[in-house]
């Protein structure tokens, strides 16, 4: 069976303001049309669908038509929620959906109904767990929407600890799994050593704490949402990514969807498959008006992050004209006598505290810190605001 991963849609969300329903609808086809070019049987929404629990009228509007779309004539399209989702919300139309082969993941307790007519579809379910036939092949999907006691209608325990609630969670979906299917793990929460964006906190990101690789339940492939980076850990352990670049640090970085085909073998042909719409973001730095002037004409199809270099706080007719220069210019950040020997300063304000650990090993070993220290660090991060 052929399944595409995506997740972090975040329908409705604005960068700085401006609004990008148009992209997400573009993108969206996009994926729509990757499943048809590339014969895709199942697509898994790894949460955060919508940007708010009140996701705007267009915005849900948005989604079901192109939730609908993306799930064709006969393709199979299951959706779990995220920590921006409101969950309930979410699986409200869950009734109508699962005709269209449209499976949601939200509402705690919920089971999905099995059978229908379609080429692929579901035929067993519980809470925790699912499973979709095409003709005599199965894949067993594990599924854990974004965890936390008061979404899995359970009283606080403080004797059971964070992590044994999630191997507790994680496993309980897992037991289903009687016929020793080819399995894939669902889920919306945080690898400890995981890459994140500006708009995320790096510890305690979005109120669930980081589990460690070794917790994750056994399965051939581990779809994840939560972090907007790409990446990909041990024995296919994926976050796809979000679909468009939503924060400033993002820019550069493609975004894409993980495609595989999943059979009694495991895992195979295992590729990504870039997205070619969203506007680009781009961090521009400048040494005065003028310059910043042309620097930004150069970039006019982008959302642009401009830090300037001047000598004396900034007028309204210039930022006028910069505006004017380019369209996409969203924030400006004046840095007042920041240049030094002509080599532009970028404020540490600006940087993460993993960036701040990056500098400074830079700057005193003379090269980029590996992956494995750079996990350590987040690690040790994550261990001190714990205590």
């Amino acid at each position: 069976m052929r399944i595409l991963h995506t997740s972090d849609w975040h329908i409705g969300k604005r960068l700085l303001g401006r609004d990008r329903l148009d992209e997400q609808a573009l993108v969206l086809d996009e994926i729509a049309a990757l499943c048809e070019s590339e014969g895709v049987d199942l697509v898994l929404v790894a949460g955060d669908v919508f940007d708010t629990y009140m996701p705007s009228a267009e915005a849900e509007d948005l989604f079901y038509e192109k939730i609908k779309k993306i799930a064709g004539e006969e393709r199979a399209v299951l959706v779990i929620s995220g920590n921006h989702d409101d969950n309930v919300r979410l699986s409200a139309a869950t009734a109508v959906c699962e005709s269209q082969g449209i499976y949601i993941y939200g509402n705690y307790g919920y089971i999905p109904k099995t059978g229908g007519g379609r080429k692929i579809y579901a035929a067993e379910a519980g809470t925790g767990h699912i499973v979709f036939a095409k003709g005599e092949e199965k894949i067993f999907c594990n599924v854990l929407p974004y965890p936390n006691e008061g979404r899995l209608k359970e009283d606080k325990n403080p004797e059971e600890s964070f992590l044994d609630k999630m191997r507790r969670w994680m496993q309980a979906g897992q037991e289903a799994n009687t016929q020793s299917l080819p399995s894939v793990f669902l889920s919306h929460l945080f690898i400890a050593g995981g890459s994140v964006s500006e708009g995320e906190r790096e510890i305690d990101l979005g109120g669930a704490r980081a589990v460690p690789l070794s917790l994750l339940p056994k399965a051939d492939y581990v779809a994840l949402g939560h972090l907007h980076r790409r990446q990909c850990f041990q024995n296919d352990v994926c976050y796809s990514g979000s679909i468009l670049q939503y924060a400033f640090d993002e820019a550069g970085i493609a975004k894409s969807a993980e495609i595989f085909d999943l059979d009694a073998e495991g895992v195979h042909g295992r590729h990504r498959a870039f997205f070619g719409n969203g506007k680009q973001l781009v961090r521009l730095h400048a040494n005065g008006v003028a310059a910043a002037d042309e620097l930004l004409r150069r970039y006019p199809d982008h959302y642009v992050e401009l830090t300037l270099y001047v000598n004396e706080p900034l007028t309204s007719l210039q930022v006028k004209q910069l505006k004017e220069a380019n369209g996409g210019l969203l924030s400006i950040i004046p840095e007042i006598g920041k240049e030094e020997g002509g080599r532009l300063a970028v404020s540490r304000r600006q940087l993460s505290p993993l960036e701040l650990f990056g500098e400074f090993y830079k700057e005193r070993f003379g090269q980029e810190p590996s992956e494995e220290l750079r996990s350590l660090f987040l690690s040790v991060a994550e261990e001190a605001d714990e205590t």
